[in-house]
């Protein structure tokens, strides 16, 4: 199952990540990217060739283009500068599976990346062995460890990423499939972690956000910084599927004063009257999952839900979403139940830089500084984070009306 994925090193919390050990860094690395790599052939592993290539709307990407995306990263940024010899497996795959780094040449349109059938999902693999070894290689013989290991972690966790999205992505196709296809049969629901108090925790006053430790984080989590909250206090408890039956029951799709005008716009066009995948059948609720269409579960949270219903979901609660500062102190107190593992969890924060932010120099400079604008941020991490890869600064952002991710919320309201 998904939440069986990597972990790179114990901890006793979720800021696990590839941290380099104080011993054989070229041992570490080796073993930090065949684990890394092989996770995401794990997860491709139930996928069938036609699985692979299908993509169900623009925003999503085919498993098959995520598996090639993740393998030019390493040989354009990796190999290219630091690898003379080495020679492209094939040099339009340079088009084909750039995302959207300009400074890196042309690229396949996103919505067009579906028409990608070839290469196949056999030369797609052999692709991957053919830069692997290189990769490996690379690491064994590098002069230059100082500025090759940050580029290979900064790859690893590129591709933790997306392996994330192979999930999100999938269960999408799988979702616009009238026989409900699984994933995985036995997939289920992580348990949950509760937290050190069953009571809403109060933040207040002058706290430092942002990421201050040696460990890797993405430029976007940076620089740490102080933060003044009012009086506030965030519940322990995601939102549940219950409640969210709940706002349903009591017209929360049909009340527009709860909506935002944007969301209301979005309720109207797309017909919402009820989160992402559910569907109604001989009168009880069903969703889609990665083990196929379930029954909702009322004791579960509430997942696959926009920024939009969120926002709506906390006004008709009579509360607010937290901040993205609120959420993080929180978290910090370690107050907060599932906050990794479980659900994405929407903040009523802007995706913004952090003052004093400085995106990465060259092309990795477009990893994050240039989307931030008409994104709201979201904080954790869910079920198909692969782990290892979350920590309490850890900066997702997504568009409103987003759903196809496992997003969703816990509420918080100011100290009166």
């Amino acid at each position: 199952m998904p939440r069986s994925a990597v972990r790179l090193h114990d901890s006793a919390n979720e800021d696990a990540t590839i941290a380099e050990p104080l011993g054989d860094s070229r041992q570490f690395w080796r073993d930090a990217f065949v684990t890394v790599r092989g996770e995401t052939e794990r997860r491709a592993a139930p996928l069938s060739a036609e699985d692979q290539v299908v993509q169900s709307m623009p925003d999503a990407s085919p498993a098959k283009w995520h598996r090639a995306h993740v393998t030019w990263f390493f040989e354009q940024f990796l190999l290219h500068p630091f690898a003379p010899s080495y020679r492209p497996f094939d040099e339009r795959f340079a088009y084909l599976f750039n995302s959207y780094y300009v400074a890196a040449g042309p690229r396949q349109a996103r919505p067009q990346r579906g028409l990608i059938t070839r290469p196949g999902v056999a030369e797609t693999t052999a692709y991957r062995a053919h830069v692997d070894a290189a990769v490996a290689k690379l690491i064994e013989a590098t002069q230059d460890p100082e500025r090759v290991f940050p580029i290979v972690e900064i790859g690893l966790h590129h591709e933790q990423q997306h392996q994330e999205l192979m999930l999100t992505d999938l269960l999408h196709a799988l979702a616009q499939n009238p026989t409900h296809p699984a994933y995985d049969p036995h997939w289920q629901w992580p348990r949950g972690k509760r937290a050190n108090s069953a009571d809403n925790e109060l933040v207040a006053g002058i706290h430092t956000i942002g990421h201050d430790a040696a460990s890797f984080s993405f430029d976007n989590e940076r620089p740490a910084h102080q933060v003044l909250l009012q009086p506030v206090r965030v519940a322990p408890a995601l939102v549940t599927n219950g409640e969210w039956l709940e706002f349903m029951a009591e017209g929360g799709y049909a009340t527009p004063s709860l909506w935002l005008s944007d969301g209301w716009a979005a309720v109207e066009a797309h017909g919402w009257n009820a989160p992402g995948y559910w569907q109604r059948r001989d009168g009880a609720w069903f969703s889609m999952t990665l083990g196929g269409l379930r029954a909702v579960d009322p004791s579960q949270p509430v997942c696959h839900v926009s920024y939009y219903e969120a926002d709506a979901f906390a006004r008709w609660a009579g509360k607010h979403l937290p901040s993205e500062a609120e959420w993080e102190v929180a978290a910090r107190a370690e107050a907060l139940d599932n906050a990794f593992g479980a659900v994405w969890q929407w903040t009523r924060s802007a995706y913004s830089p952090y003052p004093g932010y400085v995106a990465e120099p060259g092309a990795l400079g477009e990893y994050n500084g240039k989307f931030m604008i008409n994104q709201m941020v979201l904080r954790g991490s869910s079920l198909a984070t692969p782990a290892g890869h979350s920590r309490k600064t850890y900066r997702n952002f997504f568009y409103p009306s987003a759903r196809w991710q496992f997003s969703g919320l816990r509420l918080a309201e100011f100290e009166r």
